[in-house]
């Protein structure tokens, strides 16, 4: 089919795009190339290093003679993002294009704003131009596992059936966002479901938990197509931080106690659930939610396992905590369900020591590229009159 990935030079975008193109779907990918120059401003840049785009989408045609065609556009740009719309027609669209980092999102009233811009002005412009020039087009968003929370009862995929006075509904599960990148994601759910209702838009929400790994068979094909690897306190995520802290023989840092669960999946799923919600569309009208991750680990138990890892080959590896900079429950109630995908075919890649071990050895080849100033925690949730001096930095 004609698929538009809107963010498809960032992350999670450029291994689905990839991974489309090679199943054989016709792929435009939409990106303003915010995320390269959100590193640029901040002093960031992936482990791995990255080609610039033109020589990326060059690549994969070289190596594949498949075309992935690319528009240089903003989603915020109503006129020029539904130009794109008109001029392709998608029978559906991916959109991965949001700033997705929740430090991002706290550094001050700023950044929160750019956040908030970039996001629900984005996704109301996807929504507004599948109204007025591709109807029938299928929607399948990224969400985030983080909309929750961490309620003390089992978190639903998307709606929850509620009995009150003697009466029942099913209603949109209750959100409880954490910074307010999580709160645009609430706001693109409540958008969606809004315009499936009212416009008869179809749309898909994948509430996707924290994505580890940089391989896919398609990014292995070249140096040229690799993908990122963020290792920051801003947009890097908490096993790619453990596994470059022990490639480097550095403690490994876990905010507070570590009792905080969060839900975890390869990448290689990130793509194979795209594509079975585009193999299984939604219906005109329907908004339904799928709780995309196939596993839970607390924040100490990843890092106990990085540690095992790494000393079952021969490195040292240490566990430091830290105070935390977040707004956080250490230690909570954590049951998600995830069983959607799971009937449509999923069939999880599982976090396995091989999996660990191979992002510690990347990050012990690319050594000389990690900026040690940039994992430390630098930016608090809390107001700087409560934070004090926040955490101690790392040597």
């Amino acid at each position: 089919m004609k698929v538009l990935v809107i963010g498809g030079d960032g992350y999670c975008g450029w291994a689905t795009s990839l991974y489309l193109s090679s199943r054989g779907h016709d792929v435009t990918i939409v990106d303003s190339l915010g995320r390269r120059a959100w590193d640029r401003e901040h002093g960031l840049d992936s482990l791995v290093p990255i080609a610039s785009t033109r020589r990326r989408l060059d690549e994969w045609s070289r190596a594949t003679g498949r075309e992935i065609r690319f528009e240089h556009v903003d989603v915020t740009d109503y006129a020029a993002f539904s130009r794109v719309v008109c001029d392709t027609q998608p029978e559906a669209i991916v959109h991965f294009g949001q700033q997705r980092s929740a430090p991002f999102s706290m550094i001050d009233r700023e950044h929160a704003v750019r956040t908030h811009l970039n996001n629900t002005l984005g996704n109301m412009n996807v929504l507004w131009a599948l109204h007025e020039h591709a109807p029938q087009a299928h929607l399948v968003k990224l969400g985030t596992m983080g909309e929750y929370g961490t309620p003390n009862i089992d978190v639903e995929e998307g709606f929850i059936t509620i009995e009150h006075n003697g009466r029942s509904d099913r209603l949109p599960f209750p959100k409880q966002p954490g910074s307010f990148y999580h709160l645009t994601k609430v706001s693109d759910s409540d958008q969606i479901y809004f315009t499936c209702r009212v416009w008869g838009l179809r749309a898909t929400d994948l509430n996707q938990g924290i994505v580890y790994g940089t391989y896919t068979e398609q990014t292995a094909l070249s140096a040229a197509l690799a993908n990122r690897y963020d290792y920051d306190h801003i947009f890097g995520t908490v096993l790619n931080r453990f596994c470059v802290q022990a490639a480097l023989g550095h403690a490994l840092t876990v905010y507070g106690s570590g009792g905080q669960t969060r839900s975890f999946l390869d990448i290689r799923d990130t793509v194979r659930c795209v594509e079975i919600a585009l193999e299984n569309p939604a219906r005109e009208g329907e908004y339904r939610v799928f709780n995309q991750f196939t596993e839970m680990f607390s924040v100490e138990e990843l890092a106990e396992r990085v540690a095992r890892v790494a000393r079952e080959r021969g490195m040292t590896c240490e566990i430091a905590h830290l105070t935390n900079p977040r707004t956080e429950r250490e230690a909570h109630y954590y049951n998600c369900v995830n069983t959607n995908l799971r009937s449509l075919g999923l069939e999880p890649t599982l976090l396995s020591d091989e999996t660990i071990a191979g992002l510690i050895a990347l990050a012990g080849e690319h050594a000389a590229r990690v900026d040690l100033r940039l994992i430390p925690p630098r930016i608090e949730w809390r107001p700087k009159a409560e934070a004090g001096q926040g955490a101690p930095a790392v040597a």
